[in-house]
Parts: structure tokens; C-alpha cells; sequence
């Protein structure tokens, strides 16, 4: 589990082919000062496993799904990434809960920018667009953020609009996006729990609405009586 609070901005100094997947090498020396082997990072919001590390530096593999389903899938050395270690039971949540699975990626589509601010709007995925709400959490490239607005029900493209404060803006990757760029995007855990039971929930009954009954097969009893 991780918190969606950056710990530092690290950079993919390699990546190697590895069967259908990839193995990425990033240099992040915050992330690995007390890592070990089996170890989970976030990189970007994608959960990641250390498999090898050095001083200032980690290896993982990232499997297929992870690259279909992530901005990780044209991932070359030289990329920016954020980068947050597993948070521990007794720390603080200073973000929300982010599992660091993602549910798909979004495009910027806007930077507004204030005087010490600058707000992005981000298109989602149809299927993506129930689970997030205003006021609610979301992860944009692994950092927690307040989503500020969102497109109505009836909107043709999907979007919502986060507001980056100054230190978002410097301490994470956020503060270069631009028109175009693609960001992972992990809804809340709670919304997606929600709108999974909803999914077994029985059909509601509509008063006054006729309703089928089974017919009645049984064989008739002694005297034609039922």
C-alpha cells in the first residue's frame, strides 16, 4: 500500500527486454536507502518489485498487463518518474489509500495556471468516470490528489480537474505535463468496492409492476382439485 505522497523524482537510467515484459533499472536513492530484495516502489503510481538494487539504484520487472495497461508500456531511459516506498503500518496516511494497480491512463487535456497554482484537466476513460466524484481521491501518476471538478453524467468525453498546489508543482512530475501527455490514473479503492457490490445487488422490485409467476406443474390430486 502506498500513500500517493512523492518521496522523490527518480529517472529510468535503463531497460531491457525480457520475455513479453520489460526490466527497468531507475536511480532513486531516497527509495532505496533501506530497500530490499521482494520490496515494493511506486514508480509513477505502478507498483513495482525489487529484484536487484545498488546504492542509488533499483531493478524490477514490469510484466505485459503492467505495460498495456500503464504509461510504462514506451517507458525508455531518460524518463522522470515519481517515486514512493510502501508505507509502513504506523506511519501517517497523508494522502489516501493507493495500491499502486492501475485502473488505466488519461490524457492531459489542459493546464490552467494560476498565480502560484495550476489546474489540470484530464480525460478518463467511460468506464472510469462513475468511480470518481468531486472532492474525492484520486492518483494521477502515483500522487494523491483532491479531484476539484468533473464532467457531468451526460458529458460526451469523460474528464476531471485536479489543482496542484507549489510543492506538487516542484516535487513531483506534475508540474512539466502539458496538452497531450498521458498520465496512470488509480480511482479510489473505495468507489471501485462500491460499484462492485452494486454489481450483485438484486434488481429492484417497481411497485404496482406486473410480475411473471412460474407456472404450476405439479400433478392434480384426487378429484381435479390443486
Amino acid at each position: 500500500m502506498f500513500t500517493g505522497i512523492v518521496e522523490e523524482i527518480g529517472e529510468v537510467t535503463a531497460v531491457e527486454p525480457s520475455g513479453d515484459g520489460v526490466r527497468v533499472t531507475v536511480r532513486g536513492p531516497k527509495v532505496v536507502s533501506d530497500a530490499g530484495h521482494g520490496d515494493s516502489i511506486s514508480v509513477s503510481g505502478v507498483c513495482l518489485t525489487v529484484v536487484d538494487q545498488g546504492p542509488d539504484w533499483f531493478t524490477a520487472d514490469v510484466m505485459k498487463q503492467t505495460l498495456d495497461m500503464s504509461t510504462l508500456e514506451a517507458v525508455a531511459a531518460g524518463r522522470v518518474v515519481n517515486l514512493e516506498r510502501a508505507t509502513a503500518a504506523h506511519g501517517r496516511l497523508g494522502g489516501h489509500i493507493v495500491q499502486g494497480h492501475i485502473d488505466g491512463t488519461g490524457t492531459v487535456l489542459e493546464v490552467r495556471p494560476g498565480e502560484q497554482w495550476q489546474v489540470l484537466r484530464i480525460s478518463v476513460p467511460a468506464e472510469l468516470a462513475p468511480l470518481i466524484v468531486d472532492k474525492g481521491s484520486i492518483a494521477v501518476d502515483g500522487v494523491s490528489l483532491t479531484v476539484s471538478d468533473a464532467s457531468p453524467a451526460s458529458s460526451a468525453q469523460a474528464w476531471f480537474e485536479v489543482s496542484l498546489i507549489p510543492e506538487t508543482l516542484v516535487a513531483t512530475t506534475l508540474g512539466a505535463r502539458a496538452p497531450g501527455d498521458r498520465v496512470n490514473l488509480e480511482t479510489d479503492i473505495l468507489a471501485r468496492h462500491v460499484q462492485r457490490l452494486l454489481s450483485f445487488a438484486a434488481p429492484a422490485v417497481v411497485p404496482g409492476a406486473a410480475t411473471e409467476l412460474p407456472a404450476d406443474t405439479s400433478a392434480p390430486t384426487e378429484g381435479g382439485s390443486r
